[in-house]
């Protein structure tokens, strides 16, 4: 990268003002190669954490921070040509530390100043003080979507490296991350943090809107650019360039998080009136082989990783297949229009393994479920890493695969002993010729199972396969069942892991 001799006192005088984790106060150059510089520098130095707000905003209960609120008219670009305004928040509970954001026109970025003006607050909320640690703890987007003349919320940036976005119709469900550090390992999950961002401002028949995001961690800073079109599906094209501070040995990419708390395959241990409670019901992959996987999802009694090797993956995401209110029964949670989300890798991100983590929970408010890439290799300290893909916030995975698909798993006590599963496909041409014309595998490395039996499903249209196995003492047992006709894939590869 070759920097202007403008962009480069730009760069020097943000560090002079305000450290490597700082930002500047004043107007100065930006493009992209500015962030990716700061990032760079920051590598080259040792970590420092960022100041903590005031005491009296990190006490603040659940109910007083959400009785903080911003005002619609505050939003930036509101009352404006420009398609997209930006709402932000305030610090406090768990965000006890700000972030800057700046805006982007002509190539110079001038920051946005935090204002306790842009928030309104009940009577219930203490006089809270502000001083020069004060400024926001993320931001939402919103533009017009399917109300004329009003804007509607489609992407929100806030906490960690964390952000979440939603298709048309939608309601906020799984979370992705710029990165992932150490998920599930004995020493503890390092978490990257976004502390700074440029908002490039939109031109006024412009339908996408640029952020860039400059993350800090001990072990990692990173350049970020997220190009994000709203719509039935909420597309990004993201771009990262990564500065190792330290050798990453076990780091994730296109970092996804949902929550899992049981369905019909564990509704036994939850008292609870709802037939199903989670945001995401199924891992999917498309890998390299060409290949569709899917990984019904599971809360386990104790903590699980699974790891699906792979080269040069084509895509895989945390999918929510279950679109029914019926499905969930729940009028507030909405659980049934909770997004989807597919991550396409763009170029060949190597050897690696999609992994799953799945993590014990016995309520719903927890985020249990992580998915990534894993590449077999590490990232060595001071070597930079270049990654680029996109993610798909919609109804299913944007995946061209002429294949029967999964659309739920369920498992209970067999009245001969051991286990009786059901995997139920959903309707498809090839079912046409009816059950007999299909071939079923089934089959795991750990048990006999029974050969299947192949049903139509008169409540979806498509298959039942039903089977049995028995897991006598094991305390794991990895399944595996796949439709065929004529020699000639039929299915997605179904997988589970039942625990005891």
């Amino acid at each position: 990268m070759t920097l202007s001799r403008r962009q480069f006192l730009a760069t020097t005088s943000a560090f002079a003002l305000a450290g490597a984790a700082g930002a500047s106060t004043a107007q100065h150059a930006f493009d992209r190669d500015y962030v990716i510089a700061l990032a760079r520098e920051m590598a080259a130095s040792d970590y420092r954490a960022r100041d903590m707000v005031p005491e009296a905003w990190r006490d603040l209960t659940y109910e007083q921070y959400k009785l903080i609120r911003f005002r619609p008219e505050a939003a930036l670009w509101y009352g404006t040509d420009t398609p997209f305004n930006v709402d932000f928040f305030t610090p406090g509970l768990y965000f006890p530390r700000t972030v800057k954001v700046e805006t982007v026109e002509g190539g110079t970025a001038t920051p946005v100043a935090f204002d306790l003006a842009m928030f309104e607050k009940s009577d219930s909320v203490p006089e809270l003080p502000v001083d020069e640690t004060l400024g926001f703890s993320g931001l939402r987007l919103r533009t017009e979507m399917h109300r004329p003349g009003l804007t509607d919320e489609f992407c929100v940036f806030q906490g960690a490296s964390y952000f979440r976005a939603i298709g048309l119709d939608q309601i906020y469900g799984l979370s992705a991350r710029g990165l992932a550090l150490k998920t599930g390992d004995a020493e503890g999950e390092e978490f990257p943090d976004f502390i700074r961002f440029w908002l490039e401002r939109p031109n006024p028949e412009q339908r996408n809107m640029i952020v860039h995001a400059l993350m800090d961690s001990p072990s990692v800073t990173g350049a970020y650019r997220f190009d994000i079109t709203p719509g039935p599906a909420c597309v990004m094209e993201v771009e990262a360039t990564l500065f190792a501070r330290k050798e990453l040995h076990h780091v994730g990419l296109g970092p996804l998080t949902s929550m899992f708390l049981f369905d019909e395959t564990n509704r036994d241990r939850f008292d609870d009136f709802r037939p199903a409670v989670h945001d995401s019901d199924g891992l999917m992959i498309f890998n390299g082989a060409g290949e569709i996987l899917w990984r019904a999802l599971a809360n386990p009694k104790h903590l699980q990783v699974s790891s699906f090797s792979d080269s040069a993956p084509r895509g895989f995401g945390l999918m929510q297949r279950a679109r029914r209110l019926s499905d969930f029964a729940d009028l507030e949670a909405h659980y049934h229009r909770r997004p989807s989300l597919w991550v396409e890798p763009r170029g060949d991100w190597g050897q690696g393994a999609v992994t799953l983590v799945e993590i014990p929970a016995d309520q719903e408010i927890y985020d249990n479920i992580v998915a990534y890439w894993r590449p077999s290799n590490s990232y060595e300290a001071g070597s930079q890493v270049d990654l680029a893909y996109r993610l798909t916030w919609g109804a299913q995975a944007p995946v061209a695969v002429d294949l029967a698909r999964v659309v739920n798993t369920r498992m209970g006590g067999h009245l001969r002993g051991g286990r009786i599963a059901t995997v139920d496909f959903g309707p498809h041409p090839l079912f046409e010729d009816g059950p007999e014309a299909l071939t079923v595998h089934v089959s795991s490395p750990n048990v006999e199972t029974s050969a299947g039996i192949l049903q139509h499903n008169p409540e979806t249209g498509g298959l039942r396969l039903a089977f049995t196995f028995d897991p006598g003492e094991r305390q794991s047992v990895e399944l595996r069942a796949q439709l065929l006709k004529d020699d000639q894939i039929a299915s997605e590869v179904w997988l589970y892991r039942w625990t005891s």
